[in-house]
């Protein structure tokens, strides 16, 4: 059976000028000649994405479309009307965002725009939609607190940034508790840090409690590293330029530098922290109290 907007293995059942019909007559597609592999002969199978022309037609392609039906993808918008928006989708042919699936999201040629292929059954064309929670999976059962998740951003407002979790689902990462821009379509690696009553899901960057000490942890060796072995900043140091040098909270910083500081691998003073060199710290006896022992303690329950 053809299958719109996806990838059929067709027979060929018969060469013309103009290219070469896939399967028997009272379903048959044309391959155009310009897409059709040189040899291609009666009686070979080919991998083709089929769609609809400009008629609603079934065309078969071997180029590769940018979406099939189901998918998520970052598109490129190419044209906008008053009914709705024509997007780069790989093919000869756009693909149609209408107006009702746009989400009131205003747009212009050259913006990219997070969409899911779906195919309206009752004229088989294939159109995107931005309206992303909607067409989300709302069965939750195979997510967990904790799990580490595939994410694709696609939306940005002043609560925070949107995201697609593994192709399927949806969830929130808050703008106080992700220390670096995230852009329309960017893919990135998240954790589930609680899943809702509601069935919606907050998510992370990092790994929630405990967890995220130890990548946090290399991220500060390595500035420290890149940095000559010193960075002018502490404890008392303003929330917004511990986010601006290390991509975190405040609370994450004290605790991790605490961390750091108990394996002897940084030295905290009130100018700020310094990376030990291994090579003298083997040669000196265990660092006098620091100022900072009561609140690092304090901070590391």
């Amino acid at each position: 059976m053809l299958v719109i907007g996806s990838y059929n293995e067709l027979v060929v059942e018969r060469k013309v000028d103009f290219g070469f019909y896939l399967n028997p007559k009272e379903d048959e597609v044309l391959l155009p000649i310009k897409y059709a592999p040189e040899g291609l002969a009666p009686g070979d199978t080919i991998r083709v994405f089929v769609y609809t022309d400009s008629e609603d037609r079934p065309v078969a392609t071997t180029l590769t479309p940018l979406a099939v039906v189901g998918d998520f993808a970052c598109l490129e918008v190419k044209d906008v009307q008053a009914f709705g928006a024509f997007l780069e989708w790989g093919l000869e042919k756009d693909l149609f965002l209408p107006k009702s699936e746009m989400q009131g999201q205003q747009m212009q040629p050259g913006d990219k725009v997070v969409v899911k292929a779906l195919l309206d059954k009752s004229t088989s064309r294939v159109y995107a939609t931005a309206r992303i929670s909607l067409h989300a999976d709302k069965n939750l059962e195979e997510l967990s607190q904790g799990e580490m998740v595939d994410l694709r951003i696609y939306g940005i407002t002043t609560l925070g940034f949107k995201a697609i979790i593994n192709d399927r689902y949806t969830g929130m990462l808050y703008r106080n508790e992700t220390f670096r821009d995230l852009s329309m379509g960017e893919k990135t690696v998240g954790y589930i840090q609680r899943i809702k009553e509601d069935g919606k899901i907050d998510l992370l960057l990092k790994k929630p409690g405990y967890d995220s000490v130890s990548d946090s942890a290399t991220g500060i060796l390595a500035l420290l590293e890149k940095e000559g072995g010193f960075i002018p900043i502490n404890d008392k140091s303003s929330p917004d330029a511990i986010r601006e040098r290390f991509s975190m909270s405040k609370k994450e910083f004290k605790r991790t530098i605490g961390g750091l500081y108990k394996k002897r691998l940084v030295q905290i003073s009130d100018t700020g922290i310094t990376l030990v060199d291994p090579s003298k710290e083997e040669k000196q006896a265990a660092p006098a109290p620091s100022p900072w022992d009561a609140a690092i303690k304090k901070h590391s329950k």
